[in-house]
């Protein structure tokens, strides 16, 4: 039996982000606007849903990721459905560069008077080594891999999260992967960067309640399963299945989950010692009162 929010929408047409908000109330939507974000790995598949739907929300989106031209594109999608684009501004940056995300971050703080929302979600693939992939990868790329998929979120973090908390509120999310917990042969160098990167999320989130008790830190990992993205374009499904979810942990109000692990169907995980969240993430148990109407279980297939 797995818990989940219902509501979720994993097939909505971006173009009628008017009439569905990506499945999100209207008074969660409207929260967004006017709140600053950092998105990185912005150019593509995911990372470009995520800040088109963003913009469409009216928010301000800070976009990095290694090529600029693909941070233009994703300006230019925006404009395609009608989101308003004068808020994305485009921070070209290697997440691997310590001295490049600082600049990054001071760019955004110079701008910015809050940072809100930081979405780590810059990622290498596993290089084509075969079946035998912790056998035959070489340590350049083992070291490339791990740079981007661990390290990088980790100085992105740490680097963003002083401008956040002077706000008293802040969201973050680290897009994973099922192969965090996963032993798929020939994806072995992989698998262990999204594994540390699941206990990085968690474990950044825990330091964070407990250093700044006084903050509305709401820290989580997400899985955004398969779609079209460079990774994996064979895929059919498309990177905006992934909004909704993010959308709903993004907006969520104060008290909302920290340290906690989702899937982008609406399902919430159970991954090492972080249970499941327990309540629905599009319901108010404050204005309810207990259990939250709308959360349910179903029997995972």
């Amino acid at each position: 039996m797995t818990i989940a929010t219902p509501g979720i929408l994993q097939d909505a047409d971006p173009r009628a982000w008017r009439a569905h908000r990506f499945g999100l109330p209207e008074r969660r939507w409207a929260s967004l606007a006017g709140r600053a974000f950092w998105l990185t790995g912005g150019g593509t598949g995911y990372g470009q849903a995520l800040a088109v739907a963003l913009a469409a929300a009216g928010a301000h989106v800070f976009l990095s990721g290694r090529r600029a031209q693909r941070l233009a594109e994703t300006t230019a999608a925006a404009a395609k459905i009608g989101a308003p684009t004068e808020r994305l501004v485009a921070l070209p940056c290697d997440v691997t560069r310590p001295e490049q995300v600082a600049g990054a971050a001071a760019a955004i703080a110079a701008q910015a008077p809050h940072l809100f929302g930081l979405i780590n979600n810059a990622a290498l693939p596993q290089p084509p080594t075969g079946k035998q992939a912790l056998l035959r990868t070489s340590p350049a790329q083992w070291d490339a891999l791990i740079a981007t998929n661990v390290t990088g979120p980790w100085l992105v973090a740490c680097a963003a999260l002083p401008h956040m908390i002077a706000g008293g509120a802040l969201r973050m999310l680290f897009v994973t992967s099922e192969a965090g917990w996963a032993f798929t042969p020939g994806f072995g160098p992989y698998n262990v960067s999204k594994a540390a990167l699941n206990n990085l999320g968690a474990s950044f989130a825990e330091e964070c309640a407990t250093a700044f008790p006084q903050v509305d830190a709401q820290i989580n990992v997400i899985v955004p399963g398969e779609a079209a993205t460079e990774m994996n374009q064979g895929s059919s499904a498309s990177p905006y299945a992934l909004v909704s979810m993010a959308l709903a942990l993004l907006s969520h109000p104060p008290g909302g989950p920290n340290g906690r692990f989702f899937h982008r169907d609406g399902r919430h995980l159970s991954f090492a010692y972080a249970s499941a969240y327990p309540r629905s993430l599009l319901e108010d148990a404050a204005q309810r009162g207990g259990r939250p109407a709308g959360l349910f279980r179903f029997r995972r297939r």
